[in-house]
């Protein structure tokens, strides 16, 4: 990929989904790039497919029709499995309801991503520490998500996406189940630390403070992504 390409590149790309008999379009014939170190905010009414659209970008749904690039590779060329190999090494993901893994320490939660792309022990340990450290939580590493706030999962959610140096973050909802001072610490934390790491985030929010603090805005609706 040359300096000047885009971190994600979609071309005519289509998706679709059925109600009965009738056939709606989730995505028709969409073009979009997003720029490596950008930070881009989709927003749209429930249902409109933007978490659809993040799945389509990952690789985890497969489009009706077009092409999607990541970091120079086409993932719609890719069969499932290396799909599944590209997102384990290049991308990081950040939930509403964060998903860290219940029984696995805040330290062993953000460990996870380097030791399954086959980092060894002492050296994800030693980073995932850093990370902690990173998002205030250094204190915490051995505590277990139930024993940390709301607020404190996602900031681990953060660093545990962040573990594995991945191209591209794709955030969904990142503030939508804490409170309206928690989410403003937290949006900041992920974009200042996206930012340093020169990764491109893509978010969905339904909060317009979320997408203001974005570069960029697009709102899909009706299969169209334009600018907001």
């Amino acid at each position: 990929m040359t300096d000047n390409a885009p971190q994600v590149r979609l071309w005519g790309l289509s998706h679709y989904y059925r109600d009965g008999t009738d056939r709606h379009a989730v995505l028709e014939k969409v073009d979009a790039r997003f720029e490596r170190g950008e930070s881009v905010a989709l927003i749209g009414a429930s249902g409109a497919g933007k978490s659809t659209l993040l799945n389509l970008i990952a690789g985890i749904e497969s489009p009706a029709s077009g092409r999607v690039w990541v970091a120079g590779v086409e993932l719609t060329a890719l069969g499932e499995r290396e799909r599944t190999l590209f997102r384990r090494r290049h991308i990081g993901f950040v939930y509403q309801f964060f998903n860290l893994v219940p029984s696995l320490t805040l330290l062993e939660n953000v460990r996870l991503p380097r030791e399954l792309n086959g980092a060894k022990p002492q050296g994800a340990r030693r980073q995932a520490l850093d990370l902690l450290r990173r998002v205030g939580l250094e204190a915490r590493a051995d505590a277990y998500p139930e024993q940390v706030s709301g607020g404190e999962q996602q900031r681990v959610a953060i660093a545990r996406a962040l573990a594995h140096r991945p191209a591209l973050i794709l955030a969904d909802e990142p503030t939508g189940s804490l409170d309206a001072a928690t989410g403003a610490e937290v949006l900041t934390l992920l974009l200042d630390t996206v930012r340093s790491d020169g990764a491109t985030l893509i978010m969905v929010t339904h909060s317009e403070a979320v997408a203001a603090a974005a570069q960029r805005r697009l709102r899909l609706a009706s299969g169209a992504l334009v600018p907001a």
